[in-house]
């Protein structure tokens, strides 16, 4: 299906990635998103060797590293700041670190310019209000009245995905797991060279992004829901912290910046099923969102894109591409979706502790074999 012509909504990390690994095989991509200033938190993201594996595939790795930190083990940490484990990350591309942390508007930067050289035409601002598939090629309606043909369209628009609401009207909704993450950047600490992560019933870790910048995050119960008011928002999490090991609690009386918190609601989602209804198809958070405690909810939208590419180019019709990419993709996902809950899920009580070093050595396993 060389040369067809795609339309991806949503232009986030795998929206991007996808149209970079479709450009570079000769595909021709619109991209939309609906934000029309394309807003990017201001903190990091963990990116593991899947992804430095997959930024090699797409050709733009060296622009990746140069706008992260590479590491290479992960250290373990209990509650109370005893080192438990340094869990080495398998080098996927040989002379190259294991993982890189970055942040999250440095990774837009690099990915918006790589999908652009690469053909994508990007458009803000703009939703698709319909679409019509009449089996040859598909009808979008956008919300600004204008209207295209397309051979195909990959709904990459996350976790509240319109797209999906389109296509499969009573799938299920994204589910709060109880917890939720809060995140701040900090000037780097001398010697952390590693992500640090501590278990307990809050989870927290650190993570270099660059020779200057780490950020800290913290997972927490957070029982009903509750929606954190932008004005003291700082203190909340501040509030988090009040038992926190001796470097993480050093850190908290830092935290003063309201604006600068980043608090989300944890939720998963999983479709079963199909995950494509004739010449649309979803990828990313859109069909499998995960927890963050794996570190991988980016990483699965990024491959999801390069092994789509793969199949599109290697089929004739949508249905066997659409098929093949899902097989490929179907329990790699599902085993990062359910054994991050799992982790969420102990530190909640709601299930026996699971043992973190274990949980990213069995991670690291998983994601280190072929896509």
């Amino acid at each position: 299906m060389q040369q067809a012509s795609i339309l991806i909504i949503g232009a986030g990390i795998g929206g991007l990635t996808t149209a970079i690994a479709l450009g570079r095989l000769g595909f021709r991509v619109d991209m939309i998103e609906r934000d029309p200033v394309w807003s990017v938190y201001g903190v990091g993201i963990i990116q593991q060797s899947n992804v430095i594996r997959a930024m090699h595939a797409l050709g733009i790795l060296q622009d990746y590293l140069d706008a992260g930190f590479g590491f290479n083990h992960v250290d373990i940490f209990a509650p109370d700041g005893r080192h438990l484990a340094s869990v080495p990350s398998p080098r996927l591309v040989p002379e190259y670190p294991a993982n890189v942390g970055i942040a999250r508007r440095a990774l837009h930067e690099v990915l918006v310019q790589r999908a652009r050289e690469a053909g994508a035409t990007i458009r803000l601002g703009l939703e698709a209000a319909q679409l019509d598939d009449n089996g040859g090629n598909v009808s979008v309606r956008f919300s600004d009245g204008s209207s295209a043909h397309y051979d195909l369209v990959i709904g990459a628009d996350g976790l509240y995905s319109a797209t999906r609401r389109l296509l499969f009207p009573n799938a299920p909704a994204p589910q709060f797991t109880g917890q939720g993450v809060w995140r701040y950047n900090f000037p780097i600490e001398p010697g952390l060279c590693n992500l640090q992560a501590y278990e307990g019933p809050i989870g927290m870790g650190l993570v270099p992004l660059g020779k200057d910048l780490m950020y800290l995050y913290v997972t927490s119960p957070e029982p009903g829901n509750p929606r954190y008011p932008r004005v003291g928002l700082a203190q909340s999490m501040r509030d988090k912290l009040k038992r926190a090991p001796p470097r993480i609690a050093a850190l908290a009386a830092n935290i003063t910046d309201d604006e600068a918190v980043v608090y989300k609601p944890l939720e998963w989602l999983w479709l079963d099923g199909p995950w494509h209804k004739g010449r649309v198809v979803l990828l990313g958070d859109a069909v499998h969102a995960t927890t963050p405690h794996l570190g991988q909810g980016a990483g699965m939208a990024i491959e999801d894109g390069i092994v789509l590419a793969e199949e599109l180019a290697r089929h004739d019709s949508p249905a066997t591409a659409f098929a093949a990419w899902q097989t490929r993709r179907v329990e790699r996902c599902r085993y990062i979706v359910e054994h991050s809950k799992a982790i969420g899920d102990s530190q909640l009580g709601l299930k026996p502790p699971v043992d973190q070093s274990a949980a990213v050595r069995g991670m690291f396993e998983t994601i280190a074999r072929p896509l």
